[in-house]
């Protein structure tokens, strides 16, 4: 079993920490980089680094100093559109800390990394003390994810079961 360290994520570990999460939304999304929705990859620092309550942190194989992982929290509620306006009234910007970007590099799977950035993530949005509410998104048909995220938190709204919805399963985890 390999040895990996959690930490706040450091000026050097943001061109590799970029890689991990870029690697996942053409692999795992089969999106590729669409900017309205992944301009944040780009500007990690102006994203989660630079403002006070917002963290980027990166799990790095100790045996090879590689950064295999990534997980992010900001104070960004939903936006709305896309989403539903009551997710967005419910999960309201500065209120809300909403984790995004918990991504593993299919070789590290399986080994309690996202578990372990999540706790991390909530242990930070819980000594900041200003957040009500922890929340985000996930695509379910991405493997692994809605096991995940149910194991952790409670889907509130399910847009899969929404006339003509989209495949988002959107999720709050208790603080």
């Amino acid at each position: 079993m390999r040895d990996y360290c959690i930490r706040t994520a450091i000026p050097g570990d943001l061109d590799d920490a970029r890689a991990v999460m870029l690697d996942t939304v053409y692999r795992d999304f089969g999106t590729g980089y669409v900017p309205r929705w992944h301009g944040d990859i780009i500007d990690l620092q102006g994203a989660y680094v630079a403002p006070a309550r917002h963290t980027l942190l990166v799990a790095v194989d100790q045996r090879d100093g590689a950064v295999v992982a990534t997980a992010a929290l900001d104070a960004r509620g939903p936006a709305q559109p896309p989403n539903p306006r009551w997710l967005a009234e419910r999960y309201p910007s500065g209120e809300t800390a909403q984790l995004r970007r918990v991504y593993v590099r299919p070789g590290h799977r399986r080994r309690g990394l996202a578990r372990r950035l999540v706790g991390e993530l909530l242990g930070f949005a819980a000594r900041d003390g200003g957040y009500r509410a922890v929340y985000l998104h996930t695509d379910p048909s991405v493997p692994g994810a809605e096991q995940f995220w149910r194991s952790l938190g409670k889907v509130v709204c399910d847009e899969r079961e929404q006339p003509g919805g989209q495949s988002v399963l959107h999720v709050e985890v208790p603080a």
